[in-house]
């Protein structure tokens, strides 16, 4: 948690220092031993060594957010503040001053949108609803920040935190990029090739490898916690929540056509879905608001209710092996015909369609209105989430197959056949607002002072 002091290092009476110490609220969890979470955070705040029993203000950048008043000794806290949505990853700045004393101190506190598992979170609707810099209006403006090569095919999808992007290879290894410049920070060998999508938690990747194995690895290092063995090869991916790590294996055959909802504690059988004969279901659900997506190879997206199992409605269209992703009552997938589509996520009724030039077996990503996805046609594309039309794409060396994108901090990661970890952002990067000047510091007089 950090503790930032006033930057002369005492009161202008020359008596103690002035400190502030902030730490996010409820679930949201410290990294790397700072004080981070996305835009939105509810953060709590403390200090120590202003005057007594006066009002200090809580800035977060030069917006006042909350007067907090102080006690005969000169601290206050916790209050809790918000960090405003529109705050872009980087350092956000947490000032407290002492408007009669003056007194005054900073903390720094660490904004990011990551990406951490394959379609953003345990429930995988594929979307961020934290980004907030790349949008509709700039897409257009994506170029190539940098490449990693591997030693073969990219068919896993990355996952970023922290600062770190993570992806498997074909050639049996885990990665850890620089999520700002690509560079190596580690990688750790599996005994086999690798589709599974990473997913980081309380600095531990876990991920599967098509070895049988489940591996969990330490974030910073790569050094291996733990193995366990299924018995089978595992392309499917880990969703990791309330401490339980979630993951498949690959049956003898391909698939059995049904979806299951398991008591996570116990495994229990909930429900089973059956989709119908010889279809099977590689893709995977997305869960929201009550409802689980699911596709199948035989041609159709399921929406069925989340508590019993019951179809809601069924859209027939191409087969589908792209996992759907869900936002703002829309749900996108790709099929194997070359299509992206947009359907109604209450109706299953058709919205939209994009044409690409090849098999589109990537997943959607979705984030700030638009849709990011991959074509076996070599291209990556940014669609706009509303109409479908076409706002951006590139092409790689080599089809995205699998490789599903990961947008994060306002950059776009996704893997390709030509054995490449691809990372796009706009021209120039963020540009993070500087540590405020206690002089571009302005008191709103109309909060009330909190305690």
């Amino acid at each position: 948690m950090p503790v930032a002091e006033n930057p002369s290092g005492r009161s202008h009476d020359g008596g103690q220092r002035q400190s502030i110490a902030e730490k996010p609220k409820g679930r949201r969890p410290s990294q790397g031993g700072r004080s981070a979470g996305p835009p939105g955070s509810v953060v709590t705040v403390s200090g120590t060594g202003f005057g007594a029993s006066e009002g200090a203000d809580i800035f977060v950048g030069t917006t006042d957010l909350a007067l907090a008043g102080t006690g005969p000794a000169g601290s206050f806290g916790p209050i809790s503040v918000t960090i405003p949505a529109a705050t872009v990853p980087g350092t956000a700045w947490i000032s407290a001053e002492g408007r009669h004393s003056r007194l005054f101190a900073q903390a720094a506190f660490t904004v990011n949108t990551n990406w951490s598992q394959f379609h953003f979170s345990g429930t995988h609707t594929g979307t961020n609803p934290f980004e907030n810099v790349l949008s509709t209006s700039n897409a257009a403006r994506l170029g190539l920040d940098w490449s990693f090569t591997t030693l073969a095919p990219v068919l896993s999808s990355p996952a970023v935190a922290s600062g770190v992007v993570y992806a498997g290879s074909a050639d049996e290894n885990v990665y850890a990029l620089n999520a700002a410049t690509g560079a190596r920070q580690w990688r750790s060998h599996t005994g086999g090739g690798i589709v599974s999508s990473p997913a980081v938690a309380n600095g531990v990747v876990y991920i599967g490898s098509e070895d049988g194995h489940v591996y969990a690895l330490n974030a910073a290092t790569g050094a291996r916690r733990w193995r366990f063995g299924t018995g089978s090869g595992i392309v499917s991916s880990p969703a990791v929540a309330s401490g339980v790590v979630y993951i498949g294996s690959e049956a003898p055959v391909s698939g059995d056509g049904h979806v299951y909802a398991l008591n996570a504690a116990t495994g229990a059988r909930l429900w089973t879905f059956t989709a119908g004969n010889f279809a099977s279901f590689f893709s995977s659900p997305a869960v929201a608001s009550g409802v689980v997506y699911a596709a199948s190879d035989e041609g159709g997206v399921y929406a069925l209710n989340a508590a019993t199992g019951a179809r809601l409605w069924t859209f027939t269209g191409d087969p589908v092996l792209s996992s759907p992703a869900v936002a703002n009552g829309v749900v996108y997938t790709g099929s194997e015909h070359g299509h992206v589509y947009a359907l109604s996520a209450a109706t299953g009724a058709l919205l939209w369609t994009f044409t690409t030039g090849s098999f589109v077996t990537s997943s959607p990503a979705v984030a700030n209105g638009v849709v990011y996805i991959g074509s076996d046609d070599h291209n990556v594309y940014a669609l706009n989430a509303a109409t479908g039309a076409r706002l951006w794409s590139y092409p790689t060396g080599n089809i995205i197959e699998t490789s599903s994108p990961a947008v994060a901090n306002g950059v776009v990661y996704i893997g390709s056949f030509d054995h490449n970890v691809y990372a796009f952002g706009l021209a120039g990067g963020l540009a993070a607002p500087a540590r405020p000047n206690r002089n571009s510091l302005h008191p709103d007089y109309n909060l009330r002072q909190q305690r």
